[in-house]
């Protein structure tokens, strides 16, 4: 019996799901191509909007050539099996926000310019972290390095990342709350009550709708430049509508690395997290086939490799996991269209300076949802896996974490040899929840690899 490509004129997708777009024909593939495209983007776009509100001036064209790029590194590593797209990290924020207030050692008097280079010099090392990860894992097992580094630990560190941005938010949404409010309440509209598309791009709508308002205020003369909604348009006229990217090359300094490196843990979890959500959308194990290992190893080399020539520190979205979830089409030939996309628009100054002319009051609006989300993720990482936060040793590290974190607002600085060294309150909060783990008695987790799920709490004949 011969098999032969669908050519149904109404797209019927299978329950099981569709692991081989090709039977939709090269059309619809490309379409959802742009779906998955459309999901990243505004979340991928926003790192660099938000680095240049720190001050350090990132590009949003390198930024969308090492988000498509970095996906297709990933699924090289991963043997073209898991269909994830890598998108900028918002683990890292409070990282580059930190180097960009350092003012001791090399960074006093310095520039955000100058201090890119360092914080994307932090960024590589974090990223060679997930090879180290890796490593260990291939030699002695994913059960017994997760033991170190359960949701007791990372679910708070998680939470911290996104509380110790908050105050960014509020900052940029104080340019014009009217703006932010909109931009707010289009994403939650978007989500909560959209349907099909529209449900899955809230964050692009959350930009867009918004903006759309200040382009008819602008035009109109409704608004000046002093109301904070005001779009200039003088670097966009000037922009060529075709050029190349603007390369920044990192440094390495001591305290910026232990800035940034520590911020892996998080985001390696949160990249277990993402596999395992990956493999129950899917129905299949990806943490056993192609491996833990190789996921991380294709997500840190990404994230690597962007940092090298100036981008952010990329990471597995979950926007796309929720696009895989909805369309129930899971070939990552599909993904793969959607990071030729991306590198494809990276190659327009023209289209870089649009996105620059996005009032900051919109970029606070945002940042409500996604820092709260990054908080919310650590919130479920928690729940989930059932931490029993009865057990006195439990609510012990989380305080600890959780208050160091929030607590040393300019971290901790110390000079070896002449160098001065920082410490950020992540990174403190990261070693003293790993120490106190592994020192505190009645440990009551089990990491399962065979299922793909993360932590579960033992049974009791255990």
């Amino acid at each position: 019996m011969s098999s032969k490509p669908v050519k149904a004129k109404k797209l019927q997708i299978p329950e099981e799901g569709l692991f081989d777009a090709r039977t939709l024909g090269w059309p619809r593939m490309l379409l959802l191509g742009l779906q998955h495209m459309f999901a990243m983007f505004g979340a991928t776009v926003l790192v660099p909007l938000l680095l240049n509100q720190y001050g350090l001036p990132m590009s949003i064209q390198t930024t969308l050539l090492c988000a498509g790029l970095g996906t297709l590194l990933f699924h090289l590593f991963t043997k073209f099996k898991v269909p994830a797209f890598l998108g900028s990290s918002f683990a890292f924020l409070g990282g580059f926000n930190t180097v960009a207030n350092l003012n001791t050692g090399i960074f006093a008097n310095m520039d955000g310019t100058a201090k890119l280079p360092y914080a994307l010099g932090g960024v590589v090392v974090a990223g060679l972290l997930y090879l180290v990860m890796a490593l260990i894992i291939r030699l002695v097992g994913v059960k017994r390095v997760m033991r170190y580094l359960p949701p007791v630990v990372t679910g708070p560190i998680i939470i911290s990342i996104g509380l110790t941005l908050a105050s960014s938010a509020i900052g940029n949404a104080s340019a014009c709350w009217w703006l932010a409010i909109l931009a707010l309440g289009t994403i939650i509209v978007a989500n909560i009550f959209g349907k099909g598309m529209i449900k899955i791009i809230p964050i692009l709508l959350g930009v867009l709708v918004p903006y759309a308002v200040c382009l008819i205020l602008t035009l109109t003369g409704l608004i000046g430049p002093e109301s904070g909604a005001y779009i200039h348009f003088d670097a966009v006229a000037s922009a060529q509508i075709v050029g190349l990217q603007q390369f920044v090359l990192p440094k390495f300094d001591v305290s910026a690395i232990l800035v940034m490196a520590p911020i892996a843990i998080a985001s390696m979890m949160e990249h277990v997290g993402d596999i395992s959500a990956i493999s129950a959308t899917t129905g299949r194990n990806f943490v056993q086939d192609p491996g833990l290992d190789r996921t991380l190893m294709g997500d840190g080399l990404a994230t690597s490799l962007s940092a090298l020539i100036g981008g952010p520190a990329n990471t597995t979205y979950g926007e796309n996991t929720g696009v895989l979830a909805l369309s129930r089409v899971y070939d990552p030939k599909v993904v793969r269209l959607a990071a030729f996309f991306a590198i494809i628009l990276s190659f327009s100054p023209a289209f870089a300076q649009v996105i620059n002319t996005i009032p900051s009051a919109i970029v606070g609006g945002v940042s409500f949802i996604l820092y709260g989300m990054i908080s919310a993720i650590g919130v479920r990482n928690v729940v989930e896996n059932h931490v029993d936060l009865s057990k006195s040793r439990n609510v012990i590290i989380a305080a600890v974490i959780l208050v160091s974190a929030l607590g040393f607002g300019d971290g901790l600085s110390f000079t070896i040899g002449g160098t001065t060294i920082t410490l950020t309150a992540l990174a403190l909060a990261a070693i003293l929840g790993i120490l106190l783990n592994a020192i505190l008695p009645g440990k009551d987790y089990e990491f399962k690899a065979d299922t793909g799920v993360q932590f579960s709490a033992p049974t009791e004949d255990k």
